[in-house]
């Protein structure tokens, strides 16, 4: 049983939290913008609890997808399923198992948006095998990252506003920013077995490259902000989210790989800054 439970903490990376906060932060952006400032207790709770869920059964398909590979990655080759601590038959029942809680948590919210969450499964079940396909698997990461945000809308408003897209549009274009840099701790390693990424295919571009992700993510959220009238709350948020990408920017300009890494797990203070702005604005603080 230790074991299990051993295993069920390390494969699920319930001791590295900063998965939880990079779909934490996004998912709440969308549930205080669709309940304007005021969620309803319960809906926070379920949204809340999806995310550790979803992110948890993201972690072991990941993990059952690349078991033949993580070995052959320095940063990976201690993972359950390489090291021996889980079979690959336990792990598929921990992923089915924490399919069915969240089956149980969104089936709380209405029938649409359970409909919804099919292909939030859809995303999140593919996104690990991308990467023999295609070199694009963050785009693929940040459409599942970037889900929750639909979910939230019709949860609580029984629509999806146009606008809402350019929130979803906004974390899809930074997902993919921070996961390129996650991936440039791996290039060297990626490129020896044959693994495709953003981080990869940007080459000698892929600081450029972030830049620019993290320019639409700014430029979405202000075209938000316009449309719908927000003010100084909302743009100072804005304003200091961007000031904090320059930082991580500067920190990452000479592509240390140590550095790539604390700007990738720092970049959850990003989307953590633009979530006060934003509560605060609705507020009207």
């Amino acid at each position: 049983m230790m074991r299990l439970l051993q295993g069920f903490w390390s494969i699920t990376r319930m001791d590295k939290p900063i998965g939880i906060y990079l779909l934490l932060w996004p998912t709440l952006w969308a549930v205080v913008l669709a309940s304007l400032g005021q969620p309803q207790l319960d809906v926070f709770v379920i949204f809340a609890a999806g995310v550790v869920v979803m992110r948890a059964a993201g972690c072991v398909i990941n993990d059952i997808a690349d078991r033949k590979v993580d070995g052959h990655v320095t940063r990976t080759n201690a993972r359950p399923l390489v090291s021996g601590l889980l079979s690959t038959k336990e792990a598929i029942i921990m992923f089915i198992g924490l399919l069915f809680i969240a089956m149980v948590l969104v089936l709380q919210l209405n029938l649409a948006t359970f409909y919804l969450s099919l292909i939030a499964l859809v995303l999140a079940s593919s996104y690990p095998f991308m990467k023999r396909y295609t070199h694009l698997p963050q785009v693929v990461l940040g459409a599942a990252f970037s889900w929750s945000i639909p979910m939230a809308f019709m949860a609580i408003n029984q629509n999806i506003p146009h606008w809402a897209w350019y929130l979803y549009a906004a974390n899809l274009a930074w997902t993919v920013a921070y996961d390129t840099l996650y991936a440039m701790v791996d290039r060297d390693d990626d490129l020896k077995i044959g693994v495709k990424s953003t981080a990869i295919l940007f080459g000698r571009h892929d600081l450029t490259m972030v830049g620019l992700l993290y320019g639409v993510m700014l430029g979405f959220l202000a075209l938000l902000g316009y449309e719908l009238i927000l003010g100084t709350w909302y743009f100072a948020g804005l304003s200091v989210m961007a000031g904090f990408i320059g930082y991580v920017m500067w920190q990452v300009r000479e592509r240390d790989l140590t550095q790539c890494f604390a700007m990738f797990k720092a970049n959850h203070w990003i989307g953590l800054i633009f979530l006060l702005g934003l509560w605060a604005e609705l507020l009207g603080v």
